[in-house]
């Protein structure tokens, strides 16, 4: 059977809770052999913090985190961010968690490349960094073998809120973005636009290659 195309959606700015239940939704639907999809969007802003995070990184005890069913620590979430959530279903991928960890960090450095921004992904922690700091953080759950969550690529957001947490849980983990690092073409809609289109194509030239 021919795979059908990844379907993308543009969600806009969106609040936490109302991006999650759609995403419980499609993973649903996922899971029953419909379509693969993934959602960009900008969040609301909100902290997040992983099943397993520890709430000693919440540094700022007025803070609310959400606790949420994905890998990683806590991180902040605001307009200036994209956030893409690819719902794929990994059995077709052979079902390798770490790999599409891989693919991740390796798609985010390909965007901040084309943004001329030189990222790099770091042995033993989950995201994508430049010599300034931590550029693109990455979560994700998997629910009979599809995905959910994803990354957030810093473009423009004012990184201040980060400062009243320990970033994915690390300690004085200093956060940038593409705006920060000087990248070309560094406007939201363009950094989306790049995304949209060469996500389903580096997804299947990453596994490809396995």
């Amino acid at each position: 059977m021919t795979r059908m195309a990844l379907n993308v959606t543009d969600l806009g700015l969106i609040g936490y809770r109302e991006a999650l239940e759609l995403q419980e939704r499609l993973v649903q639907r996922v899971c029953e052999g419909g379509r693969e999809t993934l959602l960009l969007l900008e969040h609301e802003p909100v902290y997040t913090i992983g099943s397993g995070g520890s709430s000693a990184n919440v540094l700022d005890p007025a803070i609310s985190a959400e606790r949420v069913n994905r890998g990683g620590d806590v991180t902040y979430h605001g307009p200036g961010q994209l956030v893409g959530y690819p719902l794929l279903d990994l059995s077709r991928r052979g079902r390798d968690l770490h790999r599409y960890l891989r693919f991740l960090e390796s798609f985010l450095v390909e965007v901040a490349a084309d943004c001329a921004v030189a990222g790099f992904s770091v042995p033993g922690k989950t995201g994508v960094w430049t010599e300034r700091g931590k550029l693109a953080s990455i979560g994700v759950g998997v629910r009979r073998w599809v995905t959910m969550h994803g990354f957030a690529l810093n473009v423009s957001l004012d990184a201040a809120p980060f400062r009243r947490i320990n970033p994915c849980g690390i300690a004085s983990c200093p956060m940038t973005s593409l705006a920060a690092e000087g990248g070309a073409e560094v406007s939201l809609p363009a950094i989306k636009e790049l995304v949209r289109t060469k996500f389903e194509l580096s997804l299947d030239a990453f596994f490809a290659a396995a």
